[in-house]
């Protein structure tokens, strides 16, 4: 049998063990991560409840990650958050594209022209992941604070991204997904989300009616690169009482003036001619 050779990088063994390729003890760390970030601060016993380890195992990985700023514990309530760390590490994932910094200025002409929260997200293995946003000053508001993950079939963005698939693209993910109701509204049914997705791409934007949460609406515009390739959507979200159905259209037509403005500043041609 030939051995396949070594890549830079790849330790003696690793393609020929595949499932002892992980670390346990770093797996265990990202889960502490993982739940620290979804929380608003847990104490070590609750952290070891939600994980099933031991206080002691949890400690000692606290105590690791603490060491590199990456957890911080509040000594007033003994309860553990996200580090001033976590900042940097994803401030350099955000760098990669530049599209953050490029979109900001629209993002926030956006904000003030619709006075609703304006959004920005990319794909992230078959869902939406928002990176940034600007909030509305409104009490009731949209609120996706950066890493929020969201189904892209009941999301105003996730459905500007699909509408720029091609035809047998949107084929097999409609086809090979199960799509979760989240209200009355939520488009789940093939057809109607393919009929859904080419309206999309004919105006240019995208529009979740209360399909994600009842009460709430988002339009949304996809940003496209030098290739003409959708990299991220941008959007403006907020409840129905007011982003009214006669106000849709309009907020249509400035949101796909950010997307033409910051996917001309990606290299990209204009998307809309309005």
């Amino acid at each position: 049998m030939t051995q396949q050779p070594r890549r830079k990088g790849r330790p003696k063994g690793f393609y020929a063990k595949p499932a002892q390729s992980t670390i346990q003890s770093l797996d265990r760390a990202l889960d502490v991560l993982d739940l620290l970030a979804t929380s608003t601060g847990l104490t070590l016993t609750e952290i070891a409840t939600a994980l099933d380890q031991s206080p002691a195992t949890i400690h000692r990985v606290l105590a690791t990650l603490e060491a590199r700023d990456i957890v911080e514990m509040d000594p007033q309530t003994q309860s553990w958050h996200i580090g001033s760390a976590t900042y940097r590490l994803g401030s350099a994932f955000l760098r990669r594209s530049g599209v953050v910094e490029r979109s900001r200025a629209a993002m926030r002409r956006l904000m003030e022209q619709t006075g609703e929260t304006s959004n920005l997200g990319i794909e992230m293995n078959g869902n939406v992941m928002f990176i940034s946003q600007i909030e509305t000053n409104e009490t009731i508001r949209a609120f996706f604070p950066p890493g929020t993950i969201s189904p892209m079939h009941a999301s105003g963005i996730g459905k500007a991204l699909l509408s720029r698939y091609s035809e047998d693209r949107i084929n097999t993910f409609v086809h090979n997904q199960h799509f979760e109701v989240f209200t009355a509204k939520t488009v789940v049914a093939p057809d109607a989300l393919k009929d859904d997705l080419r309206a999309a791409r004919d105006k240019g934007w995208a529009f979740d009616n209360e399909e994600k949460t009842t009460g709430m609406r988002c339009v949304a515009a996809p940003i496209l690169n030098t290739f003409g390739e959708a990299i991220a959507g941008i959007s403006v979200s907020g409840p129905t009482s007011r982003m009214s159905e006669d106000r849709i259209e309009e907020i249509a037509r400035l949101v796909c003036a950010a997307a033409d403005e910051v996917s001309r500043g990606m290299g990209a041609p204009p998307i809309s001619e309005d």
